[in-house]
């Protein structure tokens, strides 16, 4: 199996931008664009306000569509030169991501080379920087690489791309590290750690300060049944409702047998698949106590059941932003999910603790899926199990799941 290196600075350059600095276009060359259309877009002032501006002499209507406060169609004025701009009130420090509509039609800022795509959404991303956000900033400290590689997936027949994040100084030394498999949500693909969520950034800057052990990360395409994020040979399909992937029936009756479903799918290519491959091809602590797995929203689905069933293969669980807890089928949701996928783990709780070493739950204060999450946690604290909830402000979005994996990344593998 061939794989092929990229570094990570290249991978990840076009997804951050330093708040004082504005986008421009590529030097000597104007980015194609007329002298007109030049612009300085986004601006941002000493006291985080920010200005977006976009030439275009024959619209009607331009918005600005971020996820910042108020940035849902943010009107845009036409000034001198046909130059559109509006300034927003003061932002937090935050990385985020916006876009422009001309017209009822969505496009980027062509003035921002911080592009990034999410599924089949491309967007500008705009850095307001902090002491607590340079963790999102690509520092002058040690980097590590981040691999594009194939691996041979049993369920799909063919072999599936995954990108791999290796810590600095992996490449000329000798040692063997713990492993973290972090998994996209629904509508995502193997690309959106390293892009929305800058993972290797992250881990750089943890690393760097001391914060986070050096570790690999893995990040596959959580679809059993697709290729690459740019495979257009079939629909993907999510897992189906219920909390193993079956039906509600199955559900309500921990003792019936699992039926096969797209969680076994997601077992069986993990750890039957990936995980072989990383421990033949990279150097590896290859035991439970240093392999985690995590994953966000649909993702987090499939780390519940796999990693809740394999606790001989996971000592470490992160669930982000997960929506099986809760169902209008109560039977379903709560700490019955746990019970399905392994009666065992609540069962006796102090086994339990023994054998994993983080659990942790992270969620959206604005996320509709918190309320279900906050009742099964005090259920859980109501049967003695240990875990780590965290939440952070913010609905169901990627600036949930970067904080969420700077904070996880700092418990992994003590």
């Amino acid at each position: 199996m061939k794989f092929f290196p990229v570094l990570a600075a290249i991978a990840l350059l076009s997804t951050t931008l330093v708040a004082q600095e504005a986008g421009t276009t590529s030097p000597g060359t104007t980015g194609g664009m007329p002298a007109a259309s030049r612009v300085k877009s986004p601006e941002v002032a000493a006291d985080n306000r920010v200005t977006f501006r976009l030439w275009a002499p024959k619209a009607a209507t331009v918005a600005v569509y971020g996820n910042f406060p108020g940035g849902r169609g943010l009107a845009m004025t036409r000034g001198d030169k046909d130059i559109w701009s509006v300034t927003t009130a003061p932002l937090a420090p935050e990385l985020w991501a916006y876009t422009f509509e001309v017209d009822g039609v969505r496009t980027v800022d062509p003035n921002n080379y911080n592009v990034a795509r999410d599924g089949v959404g491309f967007m500008n991303t705009l850095l307001i920087l902090s002491d607590e956000t340079k963790v999102f900033q690509p520092q002058q400290v040690p980097h590590g690489s981040v691999n594009t590689v194939w691996i041979s997936s049993t369920p799909l027949k063919t072999p599936q791309r995954a990108f791999i994040y290796t810590p600095p100084g992996y490449e000329g030394s000798s040692a063997k590290y713990p492993v973290l498999y972090l998994l996209h949500g629904s509508g995502g693909d193997e690309d959106a750690w390293p892009t929305m969520g800058i993972a290797n950034v992250i881990m750089d800057n943890l690393i760097a300060q001391g914060k986070a052990k050096p570790m690999i990360v893995v990040m596959p395409d959580a679809y059993w049944n697709q290729a690459a994020s740019l495979d257009l040979a079939g629909p993907r399909t999510t897992p189906p409702p219920g909390v193993g992937g079956g039906t509600a029936t199955a559900a309500a009756n921990p003792t019936a047998p699992r039926p096969v479903t797209t969680y076994e799918k997601n077992e069986q290519q993990i750890v039957g698949d990936i995980i072989p491959f990383v421990d033949k091809y990279y150097r590896t602590i290859a035991d439970r106590e240093n392999r985690a797995l995590a994953g966000l929203s649909m993702g987090s689905a499939i780390t519940t059941n796999v990693a809740v069933k394999r606790t001989d293969v996971f000592a470490s669980i992160g669930i982000l932003s997960a929506g099986i807890f809760t169902s209008s089928n109560t039977s379903v949701g709560g700490t019955k999910v746990f019970d399905q996928i392994n009666p065992d783990f609540l069962k006796d709780s102090a086994a339990t603790n023994k054998k994993i070493k983080l659990l942790m739950f992270t969620c959206g204060t604005e996320d509709p899926r918190l309320a279900g999450l906050k009742s099964t946690w005090d259920e859980l604290k109501s049967r003695n199990l240990d875990f780590v909830a965290k939440t952070y402000p913010g609905e169901h979005e990627w600036k949930v799941w970067r904080h969420s994996l700077v904070d996880m990344a700092q418990l992994l593998f003590k």
